[in-house]
C-alpha cells in the first residue's frame, strides 16, 4: 500500500497577502533608504576631502607664491630688468634678431617652446604636463619652461630648480612680456643662453664651434646650436659628438612635427 506525504494546507487570506506584500515593500524601501544614506555619506566625505585638498593646495600655492615674489623683488632691487637688458645689449658680440637665420629661429622655437608666439610667457599646457611627470616620477626635473621663463632665469636667478624660483619666474615673466616684444625676448634669450665650453650667447658659441658668425651657419649647424642650451655639458659638440648628433636629430624631428620642415628635408641633413 502506497503512502503519500501530505503537506499542511496553509490558507492565506486576501488581507494576509496584502500584509505580506506591504511588508516586502517596507523592507525594500528601508534597504533603499539605507543605500541612499550610505551614498549621501560617501558623497559628503568625498566633497569634504576635495575641499580639504583644495584648501591645502591654495595654502601651499600662496606660501610659495609669496616666497617667489620676495625672491623676484630681491633680484630686481639689486638691478632692474631694464638695467639688465641694457647690460646684455651692450655686450661686444650681442647678436640682433635680424642677424639670426630663419632656420635657427625656427629650430629653437620648435624644440624649446613651440607655442612661443602664441602664449603670454607661460605655457599652461606644458606646465601641467611637467607637473604630472614630476608627480609620477617623484622628481623635480620637468620644468615646462618657456623661452621667456628661461630668459628670466638667465637674467635674474640661479640655475637651481626650486619651487620658489619657479614661482619667482612667473613674476619676472609677466614683467618681461609686458615690456618686450617676442623678437626682443628671443634675441635676449639666445644672447644669454649657455652653450657649453664656457660660451654664453649664440655669437661666441658659433665662432667657437664652427668659426662662423650666426648668420653664416648652415641649416644643420643651426640645428646643432638650437639643441645645446637644453643641457650644454651633454649636448655641446665638444662634449660628446654622438650625443650632440642625437640631440640635433631630436631638434630636426621637432621641426618636422611642427611642420617647419619636411621629412625629406630632415633625411637630407642626417
Amino acid at each position: 500500500m502506497r503512502k503519500y506525504c501530505t503537506w499542511p494546507i496553509v490558507t492565506v487570506t486576501e488581507e494576509g497577502f496584502r500584509e505580506t506584500k506591504e511588508n516586502r515593500k517596507v523592507k525594500y524601501q528601508e534597504g533603499a533608504d539605507q543605500t541612499m544614506k550610505r551614498r549621501h555619506q560617501l558623497g559628503r566625505s568625498i566633497r569634504r576631502l576635495l575641499i580639504l585638498i583644495l584648501l591645502i593646495a591654495v595654502s601651499v600655492g600662496a606660501f610659495y607664491g609669496f616666497r617667489g615674489y620676495r625672491m623676484y623683488r630681491d633680484a630686481i632691487e639689486q638691478m632692474s630688468v631694464e638695467e639688465r637688458v641694457e647690460q646684455i645689449r651692450a655686450r661686444e658680440h650681442f647678436t640682433r634678431y635680424s642677424e639670426l637665420t630663419d632656420f635657427y629661429i625656427d629650430a629653437v622655437i620648435s624644440v624649446e617652446d613651440h607655442r612661443f608666439k602664441e602664449h603670454m610667457g607661460l605655457d599652461l599646457i606644458a606646465i601641467c604636463r611637467a607637473v604630472w611627470i614630476d608627480l609620477k616620477t617623484m622628481s623635480f626635473r620637468e620644468g615646462g619652461s618657456t623661452i621667456t621663463q628661461q630668459l628670466a632665469k638667465n637674467m635674474l636667478f640661479t640655475q637651481e630648480k626650486t619651487i620658489e624660483r619657479k614661482a619667482a619666474e612667473v613674476f619676472a615673466v609677466l614683467d618681461i612680456e609686458a615690456e618686450y616684444s617676442k623678437e626682443e625676448i628671443f634675441e635676449l634669450y639666445v644672447n644669454t643662453a649657455s652653450f657649453g665650453e664656457g660660451y654664453y650667447g649664440i655669437y661666441d658659441a658659433s665662432m667657437g664651434y664652427f668659426e662662423k658668425e650666426p648668420s653664416e651657419l648652415t641649416d644643420y649647424e643651426a640645428a646643432v646650436m638650437a639643441g645645446v642650451p637644453n643641457a650644454p655639458s651633454v649636448y655641446a659638440p665638444g662634449a660628446d659628438r654622438e650625443l650632440a648628433a642625437q640631440r640635433t636629430a631630436q631638434v630636426l624631428r621637432s621641426m618636422v612635427r611642427n611642420n617647419v620642415i619636411t621629412q625629406a628635408q630632415m633625411d637630407g641633413m642626417l
